[in-house]
Formats: C-alpha cells, structure tokens, sequence
C-alpha cells in the first residue's frame, strides 16, 4: 500500500494544532462535497481523501500511530506487541523470527527493529487488513430502511440499511476484511455511502426541500393541489393571493433521523406560479378587464 501524507492532503504542517485540523477539513469539505460538485470524479476523490485524513489526525491517538509508523499506522499495535516479544526473546538468549508469512508485515518491521534468526515457523498471530469501500444509493433508497446483498471474498453477504443513512457515513462489518496472518482474526470492511442526487429534492441534513408548481388560477383565488412525496401523495390547501416563490414548512413530513424510529424532519414546499400561455381573445380580454380594474 502506497503512502498516503495526510498533512499534504489537508494543507497542513505536521505540527498543526486540533483546531487547525479542524478548520483546515472543514474548508476543503466545503469546496470538494459532492453537492457542490456532482458531475466531478476527482472532486469526489478528493472529497473521500480529505475525509480519510481529518478521521485520523483529528484522533490523537490515530494521529500519533500515523506519525510514528505511517502508511503501516493501523498495524502499531501489532508492531509494538512483537517488538516486546522480540526483547523479551533476546533477554532469554532465544533468536528472534520475523518470518510471519507476509512480506510487507516482516520488510517493514525488519526496517523498524533489525533483522534477527529465524525460526521455521512464527506462532504470532496477526490481524488482517482492512478493506474499505463505496455503495452508491439514490436519496430514495435512503428514505426507507432496506437489504442489499454484497459479494465479498466471493461470498454473499446480506446487509440492513437504516432508512436516513447520510452522504459519506460509514458503518462497519466486522470480520469481513483481509484473513488475518498464522490464523490471527480477519480485518474488518469500511462500507462509506454515496448518496446520489435527486432531481426532484434537496436533502439537508434530516429536511427536505422542493418546488411545487401550481396555476395562476389557483394562486390568485386558492384552492388545493395534490403532489407526490417519498413517502406517498399530499394534498395542500393553497391560499388566495399567494405570491410566486412562497414556502411553506410541512412539520415531520421530511426525511427520516437515522436509527430514531417514527422521527423525521420536515418538508419545505416552495410554490412557482406558472403563467398561462396560448390564451383565446376572450381571456386575454377577461385579463385586460382584470388589469384596468387594478388602476
């Protein structure tokens, strides 16, 4: 695996303080979301980067396995456990093996501790690697809690979706990752979801925001218009005289609060009065009537 500089990626000096991590993630989220940029692949490259880099060097403890062992950080603590294995072997005059069946694990330990004696078989047990990946889902796969069957290492793997899952989170298999070295316990599988957008409506965070067209009619005396939502059809009564870009708040009737079963957030109707066209002469005499009366 190719060395990733997670400074570089945010911009940062590695001495950056928390609070400059923090601002540094927050710009570049801003400037590479999906959102903004939804046609661009390398922005949502970018985007998922930035993302892998704030994870760890917001964590301190991340942060500092990183400084020390870089693109091998998530390994630290297998490191460090054979390093005390490997003193305690020399303390007992016994030779040290390095030989754990994968060449990346050993080379990079050989360079942090030295070469030792090898031994014809290593009895430590290591954890195998983490897989990560993307699911891409429409914003109305996310509506509603679902299955989705995944083939993983050749195996069919079935997994529940909670309804109001949010763009870039992530959620964890465990066990589903890379098989471990000598027999140790399997990596565990990062699934991150993309979620697509919706011609029809903007997400933002738990609300829902759409655009709604009625008749000039209907707008000047009122009445009621039936639209179709996510979670089926709704009828709205319209009052008179309402004016071209209108919002109304629909309280509850927006997307569904992750893992909070029966919450929701709310729904933001915005009315666009559509002008009629291909007018008779009669009614475009009535509208001539209608405009000296406003005089």
């Amino acid at each position: 695996m190719d060395f990733i500089d997670y400074y570089q990626i945010l911009g940062i000096d590695k001495k950056a303080s928390e609070e400059e991590i923090k601002k540094a993630y927050r710009k570049l989220a801003r400037k590479l979301h999906p959102d903004i940029n939804p046609n661009d692949k390398e922005a949502h490259k970018k985007f998922q980067q930035v993302n892998e880099a704030n994870e760890v060097l917001s964590d301190p403890e991340k942060r500092k396995k990183y400084d020390q062992y870089g693109k091998d950080w998530q390994h630290a603590d297998q490191f460090e456990r054979a390093a005390g294995q490997r003193q305690q072997s020399s303390q007992g005059g016994q030779a040290y093996s390095n030989d754990f069946g994968d060449d990346e694990f050993s080379g990079f330990f050989e360079s942090m501790f030295g070469g030792g004696g090898r031994r014809k078989s290593s009895q430590a047990k290591f954890r195998g690697q983490d897989y990560n990946s993307e699911l891409r889902l429409s914003l109305r796969d996310a509506y509603t809690t679902h299955q989705r069957t995944l083939t993983i290492n050749g195996k069919n793997v079935r997994i529940t979706i909670p309804a109001g899952i949010e763009h870039g989170q992530t959620i964890k298999l465990k066990g589903y990752g890379a098989p471990g070295v000598n027999q140790g316990p399997h990596g565990d599988l990062y699934i991150t979801f993309v979620l697509e957008n919706d011609l029809r409506y903007k997400r933002l965070g738990n609300d829902l925001y759409v655009t709604e067209e009625i008749d000039l009619y209907t707008a000047v005396l009122g009445g009621e218009v039936t639209f179709e939502t996510m979670s089926g059809k709704l009828k709205l009564k319209v009052n008179p005289e309402t004016q071209n870009g209108t919002k109304i708040r629909l309280k509850g009737k927006g997307f569904p609060v992750y893992k909070k079963e029966g919450a929701f957030g709310d729904l933001y109707v915005t009315y666009q009065v559509k002008i009629p066209t291909n007018l008779t002469e009669k009614q475009q005499e009535l509208f001539k009537e209608i405009s000296q009366l406003q005089r």
